[in-house]
């Protein structure tokens, strides 16, 4: 298990370094440039209405009360914070997912071509915008499994003593749905859908969390989070290939 972990955790390092090559490099360009135009904007708008957002959320008491509301800022303001930051974030990665889904689907094609020996070197960059539909469709599937999963944990979340597991089951489940949206560009070539894809990541549990949680931490560290998308989809991709590569062998 943890091996496998590994492995697909390891699939981020050997991305990094095949996005770089000559014949990868220019499919990143369009994905890179929608990943840092609208990143920037979600941290622009996290950062400019944050307070706004967070004083709307928080209720307001008379003088009297003072000490309740003292005690339930202390409840409410990182389960609002952690709600805000989740619902921006989603939110623009919907945007992202969307809009750069097409040319996604396009560098997860040429980096399995490129793992399989096939020549890339004519390739158009003009992607097929049909997978557009196909893109809002999955992620419509996506998006109601996350509000489905979120309200558990915001339970969760409120249960004394059971809310001390809250942190690192948010982070499970965020790495997990990291890993199901980026798995879904390669798979999704393969004319694989969501509950398709949910079935075969579980099979494959401990590699697909191992690339989630790297997609997590990459996603985490400012300025080189700006480059997760393509790393993301590169490292999906080569994780593909090699279940698909185990799966003919077995």
């Amino acid at each position: 298990m943890l091996k496998n972990f590994i492995q697909g955790f390891a699939t981020i390092l050997q991305a990094i370094p095949l996005i770089q090559k000559p014949g990868i490099r220019r499919f990143i360009v369009i994905p890179l440039s929608i990943n840092i135009t609208l990143f920037t904007g979600a941290i622009y708008l996290l950062f400019s209405q944050f307070g706004i957002w967070l004083d709307y959320l928080m209720p307001d008491f008379p003088d009297w009360l003072s000490w309740l509301e003292t005690l339930l800022n202390w409840i409410l303001w990182p389960l609002f914070s952690v709600m805000i930051f989740f619902l921006v974030f989603y939110t623009f990665s919907f945007l992202m997912n969307i809009i750069a889904s097409p040319f996604n689907s396009l560098l997860a094609e040429k980096v399995e071509r490129h793992l399989a020996g096939q020549s890339i070197a004519n390739d158009s960059l003009m992607p097929t915008f049909k997978a557009i539909g196909k893109a809002l469709a999955s992620e419509t599937h996506k998006l109601i499994y996350l509000i489905k999963w979120s309200l558990v944990l915001l339970i969760i979340s409120l249960i004394p003593a059971i809310n001390l597991a809250a942190p690192f089951l948010w982070f499970v489940f965020g790495a997990w749905m990291l890993a199901l949206n980026y798995m879904d560009y390669p798979m999704g070539n393969h004319q694989l859908f969501f509950k398709e894809i949910k079935q075969q990541a579980k099979a494959n549990k401990p590699a697909v969390m191992g690339l989630g949680s790297g997609i997590f931490l990459l996603t985490s560290i400012p300025l080189i989070n700006f480059i997760a998308m393509p790393v993301a989809v590169t490292a999906a991709s080569i994780l593909f290939v090699k279940q698909q590569e185990a799966d003919s062998v077995a």
